[in-house]
């Protein structure tokens, strides 16, 4: 997935002002911040080992399912819109509802003065591939 949240074309220009200054094939494979990497490291790294601790006492279909219905709930979203998706089914399966971070609360894009109401049918276009661009302009 690219850095922005949003597709990549490779034969594209780079734009500046969506993708940000660092967004080449570097800022793709390296994280901004060299403690984001330890951070995801030990993420990984209790993941696995929960992941090992159910299969060694439900047997290994319990992660093949667990892993079948997070693919099916993190795809799963509300059309854009006035509200946004909540992803709340893929959040309780995985557990990050107990999670409330700075970014929860913080610079949220409805509170901002140049914030434009999203365009329902463009951005069903953009998500379809019948249309190009942001799903939704937050800018004038």
């Amino acid at each position: 997935m690219a850095s922005g949240g949003m597709k990549r074309e490779i034969s594209e220009t780079h734009d500046t002002l969506r993708f940000g200054i660092n967004a080449g094939v570097k800022a793709d494979l390296a994280p901004p911040h060299p403690l984001q990497a330890s951070i995801q490291s030990e993420a990984k790294f209790w993941a696995d080992k929960k992941k090992f601790g159910t299969e060694a006492i439900y047997g290994s279909a319990f992660n093949i399912r667990k892993d079948l219905d997070a693919q099916i709930l993190s795809r799963f979203q509300r059309p854009p819109g006035a509200l946004p998706s909540s992803m709340l089914g893929y959040e309780a399966l995985t557990g990050s509802l107990d999670d409330f971070g700075f970014e929860d609360y913080l610079n949220m894009p409805q509170d901002s003065d140049s914030f434009r109401q999203p365009d329902m049918h463009h951005g069903m276009e953009v998500r379809l591939g019948l249309s190009k661009g942001p799903i939704c302009p937050s800018f004038n």
